[in-house]
């Protein structure tokens, strides 16, 4: 999973008084008393206080949560073997790892409905490792493929800091290496081909890219390739499945895509596309990509809810043929042509996710609120269309489970949603709403989610409110 900032949501505030936040079992409500004989503008002078007929009741449905950062969660990391193996970064400069397995269905006293019952209080789950040395946000967070071997953070100061296993097993972390090429790291991906393990690609501000090798030995940390070809921030990137190909994007809405471990194509991009071909121009630039599971195309998300398809070099006799009557299937096209130009939303397209194969989906999660989903068997046809699916706040990730047929999104307002692909069945008539996971605060309170990892049928959440929570669906 790609680690990144979010430059597009606006700068998420720190602030080191809020409240961490875990909130209460009960559904969010605001009960006021009616009182026909107060005036209506009556001043609290009666030494009750202001607020003091005001009772909130807020829900929380996680089962445990973490509370050790002092401000915003900014990325968070699974391990790729021991995926109850957490990693956070945090506007606190600092990153922790922790188990998530642990549970309790109690909450903090200050969240209880009898805020004095201490006795009721839940405990944070409890850091395995403290990384720091970070002078600025953590915001991007990998651990390295395939065997989760290293972990490496890269920070709003430049840094990249790498951290070995010296467990075998996750529990315990020491540092190793760090490197700053840049003046601010946007995002951290690890590479999944199983010819190049403890590899990993960054992409910065100053629109350069890089990929890098981590060894055993001394120096640690290699670099094995750096490209500059964005002219503007480097928005997001992603790997193809076999790890052969990495997609990037930008602000100035370039496209790049390299076969970085090929001697003929590692300098020279495999596909090139910028603004100046009007049919891909996206006026504000490009913030999320994302690579079909067979490798075949990747779809990059930008400005006003436009979303360009496009194919990327493959082997044709490797990719699978489609089975299934009546419906669209595979041509033999030429890498870097533009398959597809989509736009249902209205706003910046912050995520995008293919779903697993066979499952023929492409979800965008857009700041406007809304959630689409594109039938990628079907010339992309829009199969279902979710406004409001987070109200009037920004859609920060979406991300299918390991089934393909379940897509979990989260948002600003603090809230993580489940919808079933299948069909309309439950909540939200006609979307397929299965399930809301409550307990960050959001909807404007600093308490948005910014990222959320999938962990053995849990999913953990990284919250502005500089909680992380653990939810079982």
């Amino acid at each position: 999973m790609a680690s990144q900032a979010i430059p597009h949501l606006g700068d998420v505030q720190d602030d080191e008084e809020e409240e961490a936040a875990m909130l209460d079992p009960a559904e969010a409500g605001e009960e006021i008393p009616s009182d026909p004989d107060a005036p209506m503008d009556s001043d609290p002078e009666d030494g009750e206080g202001e607020g003091a007929d005001l009772e909130i009741q807020l829900q929380n449905d996680s089962s445990a949560h973490f509370d050790a950062h002092t401000s915003s969660i900014f990325c968070i990391a699974a391990h790729p073997v021991h995926p109850e193996i957490i990693a956070t970064g945090g506007g606190d400069d600092v990153a922790f790892v922790f188990d998530s397995t642990a549970e309790s269905p109690l909450l903090p006293a200050s969240y209880q409905s009898a805020p004095l019952a201490a006795a009721a209080e839940r405990e944070s789950l409890t850091p395995l490792a403290k990384l720091d040395g970070h002078k600025d946000s953590v915001n991007a967070l990998q651990f390295s493929l395939p065997s989760g071997e290293y972990l490496i953070s890269g920070g709003l100061d430049g840094q990249l800091r790498v951290y070995a296993d010296s467990s075998g097993a996750g529990q315990a972390w020491v540092f190793i290496a760090a490197a700053q090429e840049v003046e601010e790291v946007n995002w951290v991906l690890a590479c999944p081909d199983p010819n190049h393990p403890n590899h990993f690609a960054m992409g910065a501000s100053d629109g350069s890219v890089w990929v890098y090798s981590i060894t055993p030995a001394a120096p640690h940390l290699t670099i094995t390739q750096a490209y500059y070809l964005h002219t503007a921030s480097c928005t997001a990137g992603a790997w193809s499945p076999d790890g052969t190909t990495m997609v990037t994007v930008g602000e100035d809405a370039s496209l790049y895509a390299w076969d970085v471990f090929s001697a003929s194509g590692a300098q020279s991009p495999s596909v090139s596309l910028t603004s100046s071909d009007a049919r891909f121009a996206v006026d504000g630039g490009l913030f999320s990509v994302a690579i079909s599971p067979t490798g075949t195309y990747a779809a990059a998300g930008g400005a006003g809810g436009a979303i360009r398809v496009i194919s990327l070099p493959h082997d044709s006799k490797a990719e699978p043929k489609s089975k299934s009557k009546g419906k669209t299937k595979n041509k033999s096209t030429a890498s870097g042509e533009i398959l597809a130009c989509l736009q249902v939303q209205s706003d910046v397209v912050e995520s995008l996710a293919f779903s697993p194969a066979p499952a023929p989906y492409l979800a965008s999660g857009s700041v406007d609120g809304s959630v689409a989903v594109f039938d990628t068997q079907h010339e992309f046809r829009l199969r279902r269309q979710i406004p409001g699916a987070h109200g009037e706040y920004a859609v920060v990730r979406v991300e299918f489970a390991p089934n393909g047929q379940t897509l979990t999104s989260a948002g600003m307002d603090g809230v993580v949603r489940r919808w079933n692909m299948r069909g309309g069945a439950g909540l939200g008539e006609g979307h397929g709403l299965v399930s809301e996971l409550r307990g960050h605060r959001g909807e404007g309170e600093g308490g948005g989610v910014l990222g959320f990892v999938h962990s053995r049928g849990r999913i953990v959440t990284a919250g502005d409110d500089g909680v992380s929570l653990v939810f079982v669906p």
